[in-house]
C-alpha cells in the first residue's frame, strides 16, 4: 500500500499597503471645519458618537478647528457611511474617503 504525502504549499504573502488593490484599502471619516458649531459641541459629539475620552475628543476638535479637518474613524466603507450619517444627524460636516 502506498503512502500519500501532503502537497507542499508556499505561504501566502500579504501585499504591502502600496500594493493592495483600492477596494482593500481602509476608509476614513473626515470631519470638516464649519463656522456654525461651537468647539465644545464638536468635542461633545466626538465623545458621544465614538466614545473618545475628553482629551482625545478635544484634540480632534482642535485639528478640525486649526487644520480644517480631522480623521475621526476608520474601517469598512459601510461603517464609514454610517459614521458620516451619524455626524450629519448631529449637524457636523463630514465625508468619507479611502485612506
Amino acid at each position: 500500500m502506498g503512502f500519500m504525502t501532503a502537497p507542499l504549499v508556499a505561504p501566502a504573502e500579504t501585499p504591502s499597503t502600496a500594493e493592495r488593490p483600492a477596494q482593500q484599502k481602509p476608509w476614513v471619516t473626515v470631519v470638516w471645519d464649519d463656522p456654525v458649531n461651537l468647539m465644545s459641541y464638536v468635542t461633545y459629539v466626538f465623545q458621544k458618537l465614538f466614545g473618545y475620552d475628553k482629551p482625545k475628543a478635544t484634540q480632534l476638535m482642535l485639528d478640525v478647528h486649526q487644520k480644517g479637518r480631522a480623521v475621526v474613524s476608520s474601517g469598512s466603507r459601510e461603517k464609514m457611511e454610517l459614521d458620516v450619517a451619524r455626524l450629519h444627524s448631529h449637524g457636523l460636516w463630514a465625508t468619507l474617503q479611502q485612506d
